[in-house]
């Protein structure tokens, strides 16, 4: 007798009607014998058994990483859409591959729906060479001028298309300080202050004053305390009314004070200090306060005998 065949009514009783003897009678459908349903489960758990073995040796043998095609990906990403359960059953990838691959599909899917279907033509890549060819050979056009020409050559672009794709340069808003100074020269002054030990322990102070245009050393004064009013006497003894220069360079120091400023700007001279820890742009001061100390300061002469 098979042991999956199903009993019913009809089948317990022959074809005239009459009933099998009661030692022949087989179980009811609505209450099964234990025997009987404890065959069927073992049966069903040695074919899961067997199937399990099987994708197991399968895995042994298969290389580290399985390379699935789409068909294989949309499979189990439909298998998992609709009966979430069969991550437990999967063996030849993981669950969160699975997972990954259906999120990968509803992103790729809602970028295809939401794709952009109407907007301004593509700019061809003729046209962005050309715009970019335009602009670093012309560097003082600008967008409207680059515009202009690409019209009278037949290309229908707007303007602001234009300015996207020109050249990107550096440019500075305002003129750099080595700018300023070549363009100045003739008309610029340098003052500055350094000091000097002396053999007692005490420190003067040397305040030096020279002129861009020619290098030339305007002014020389030493004191042991150099206030504002005394330096604004020393800018007024080196500069006559009519040999001023129009811009005068210095630090930040705090002994050039509001008396100092003031005296500048009656003078009509334009008092430009340098940025903090920045003496390369009073470089030519420095330079000769250098020259001071390697060749008169930092020596001292053998007498001859």
């Amino acid at each position: 007798m098979c042991v999956y065949r199903k009993f019913d009514s009809a089948w317990t009783q022959g074809t005239d009607g009459v009933s099998l003897p009661s030692d022949e009678q087989p179980v009811p459908t609505d209450s099964r014998h234990p025997s009987f349903a404890l065959q069927i489960e073992s049966v069903a758990g040695s074919g899961n058994l067997i199937l399990r073995q099987r994708v197991n040796v399968l895995r042994r043998r298969a290389p580290k990483r399985l390379h699935l095609n789409s068909a294989d990906r949309f499979l189990f990403v439909w298998l998992y859409r609709w009966f979430p359960s069969v991550l437990e059953a999967v063996a030849i990838v993981r669950p969160e591959t699975i997972i990954h691959w259906h999120r990968a599909g509803f992103w790729a899917y809602w970028r295809w729906r939401s794709r952009n279907r109407v907007g301004r033509p593509k700019v061809s890549a003729e046209l962005r060479t050309l715009i970019g060819e335009m602009s670093r050979a012309n560097p003082l056009w600008g967008a409207p001028r680059i515009h202009d020409e690409l019209l009278k050559l037949g290309f229908d672009v707007v303007q602001s298309t234009v300015a996207r794709y020109m050249c990107c340069r550096w440019r500075p808003s305002v003129q750099g300080w080595r700018t300023f100074l070549n363009n100045h020269v003739d008309g610029i002054a340098a003052v500055d202050l350094f000091v000097l030990p002396t053999i007692a322990f005490n420190l003067l102070y040397c305040l030096v004053i020279i002129r861009h245009g020619r290098r030339d050393w305007v002014w020389f004064g030493v004191t042991e305390n150099p206030t504002a009013e005394w330096i604004a006497r020393q800018i007024t003894e080196a500069f006559p009314w009519d040999y001023a220069p129009r811009y005068l360079i210095r630090d930040r120091d705090t002994s050039y004070g509001p008396v100092f400023v003031r005296r500048l700007r009656a003078m009509g001279i334009r008092d430009r200090s340098v940025t903090p820890r920045s003496p390369w742009q009073n470089a030519y001061v420095e330079r000769l306060i250098g020259s001071i100390r390697r060749k008169c300061l930092d020596h001292i002469d053998q007498p001859k005998l």
